[in-house]
């Protein structure tokens, strides 16, 4: 089979999404040693994930800012460089202040990570091929949910929490130079290369751009969730051990919701392909998937089984990553590849502030009531941010 070069490419930058989410998710799979050596609780833990999310939220726009000047290969090269030394850190932190400290310098050089995948998608690739070009970034990001868990298992009963972080941070200094190698070999897109970039002033005075922002800000509600308290979720609500939860069960919604970004992307293509403008496309496929999260989402408290809970956790974030696929292309659709960094990082940003406010919320809630209040209030959220962004669709 002849693959063309642009999609291996794009596959080689998918591991470094596969590395952020990786080095971003061993905190969650580590959370119980963790806790138990600071003496955290669930809120607490939430804490020092929103610090991590403000840090994050602040420095997207000017990582894609600079990612837009400075051009993709040294751009992601100071991102995947920053937070793979980051980790090292965490690895080799002597307290609590001094991991949190780690965390906010991650947070920092991975609000460079997505904006790069975006421009990288807009580099390589046609514009028709854009969502299923951020399903394969999304499946890189389920190749780093997925290892996770196991990792922290294997590693920690051996060696201790801290060497799952220093074996993570060390793998991204073997891509930088991978990465160098493959962006050499694939053509870039022409319409790229000529792509004026857009005053940013006339993006923040847009209607659909802050449609766009809103709706990840709701949207992704779901797609937080799952990918930060799974493993706390075995624990808490159905008593697993979290070494056991880990090695189980914790991977399996990574690994069977990771396809929904294939599905969200394939869908808006094929609607695409039939006829139908970009934006109106993706729209379209953001609201299948925002209904079939409000069908699923809240079902995932009434089993009582890992396998079952596992399976339903699976289903709600494969939607939500349907639908996270085709937010993150429509800004690119809509404004063009110039801004792509800034516009892929307006969303990062907005991601971020939801998590700031979001995540000590879900830990509260979660200490005082389990997850059925948040389960429950969840399933519906998506489905709102996606009607303001119907609403403020491009006239």
């Amino acid at each position: 089979m002849n693959i063309p070069p642009r999609w291996l490419t794009i596959g080689v930058f998918v591991f470094s999404s596969a590395l952020n989410y990786l080095d971003r998710q061993l905190l969650p799979a580590l959370v119980e040693p963790v806790r138990a050596e600071y003496g955290w609780s669930y809120e607490d833990f939430g804490k020092v994930l929103s610090y991590f999310a403000i840090v994050y939220s602040f420095a997207a726009p000017l990582m894609g800012m600079l990612i837009d000047r400075i051009g993709l290969n040294a751009g992601v090269t100071v991102a995947v460089g920053g937070w793979s030394l980051a980790t090292v850190w965490t690895g080799f932190s002597s307290g609590a202040r001094e991991l949190v400290a780690s965390r906010l310098l991650l947070g920092w050089m991975q609000g460079g990570g997505i904006p790069a995948s975006g421009k990288a998608i807009s580099t390589y690739l046609e514009p028709s091929e854009r969502a299923l070009g951020n399903a394969l970034s999304n499946i890189g990001i389920s190749i780093g949910l997925i290892t996770a868990p196991p990792l922290a298992a294997y590693m920690a009963p051996l060696y201790g929490w801290r060497s799952a972080f220093l074996a993570a941070g060390a793998l991204g200094f073997v891509w930088i130079p991978l990465w160098w190698f493959a962006a050499r070999r694939a053509p870039v897109q022409a319409a790229a290369v000529a792509a004026p970039r857009a005053p940013i002033g006339d993006l923040l005075r847009s209607v659909p751009f802050w449609g766009i922002v809103a709706a990840t800000v709701l949207a992704m509600t779901v797609y937080s969730l799952w990918t930060n308290f799974t493993t706390i979720y075995f624990v808490k609500a159905l008593g697993m051990d979290h070494v056991r939860a880990n090695r189980s069960v914790a991977w399996i919604p990574a690994l069977l919701g990771g396809f929904g970004g294939l599905a969200g992307g394939a869908v808006s293509l094929r609607m695409i392909r039939a006829g139908m403008k970009a934006s109106d496309a993706r729209r379209r496929a953001a609201l299948l998937g925002a209904v079939l999260i409000a069908l699923t989402t809240g079902l995932v408290p009434m089993s009582n089984s890992p396998i079952g809970a596992a399976l339903l956790i699976s289903v709600s974030y494969f939607c939500a990553s349907a639908v996270s696929v085709n937010l993150y292309a429509l800004p690119i659709d809509i404004f063009g590849p110039g801004r792509a960094a800034f516009n892929v990082a307006a969303l990062t940003c907005a991601f971020g502030l939801m998590n700031f406010f979001f995540l000590p919320w879900v830990g509260r809630i979660i200490d005082k009531q389990g997850f059925g209040p948040v389960c429950s209030i969840t399933a519906g959220v998506p489905l709102l941010g996606i009607g303001l962004l119907h609403l403020t669709k491009e006239r």
